[in-house]
């Protein structure tokens, strides 16, 4: 199995807005590539949907909870890795099961909620080692923690 990298993009919204969370896999945006691969599947609306996470405008939890799928619940068994491009999470949110062992983290099963005849198993897995994993979730915990009261 080949390990993908992960890192967070941690960016304020426009200028001085609320921070903005977007997961980085092997370098890209997990907003282009689900862009990319919801187009290539003729998937309608497609192509600029999604957004990044804002924390200040919905509680995930602590950030090392949430990205090892140990949040708030608020969509069942799944966590939210991304939100609607107009930052509200709920509005049209891509969302993953996320598992946890010792030595890796395992991204899969994505699905669009609101669109539930939508097949995702072409999207991902992606695969990451649990300790790069554990230290990009932790830079994330850091910049979330200096800038959310």
């Amino acid at each position: 199995m080949t390990s993908n990298e992960i890192r967070f993009d941690c960016q304020h919204r426009g200028d001085g807005g609320p921070l903005v969370i977007v997961p980085r896999i092997d370098g890209a945006p997990l907003t282009e590539l689900i862009d990319g691969f919801e187009i290539a599947a003729g998937m309608q609306p497609a192509g600029d949907a999604y957004g990044g996470l804002i924390p200040e405008f919905f509680r995930f939890g602590p950030m090392d909870e949430h990205f090892h799928g140990r949040s708030t619940g608020a969509m069942g068994p799944k966590t939210p890795v991304l939100g609607c491009e107009c930052g509200e999470w709920g509005c049209w949110p891509l969302l993953a099961g996320i598992i946890v062992t010792p030595n890796h983290v395992t991204w899969d099963s994505f699905e669009q909620p609101h669109r539930q005849t939508r097949d995702y198993s072409g999207f991902g897995p992606f695969y990451f080692d649990r300790y790069q994993y554990d230290d990009a979730v932790n830079a994330l915990s850091a910049a979330v923690s200096s800038e959310v009261t």
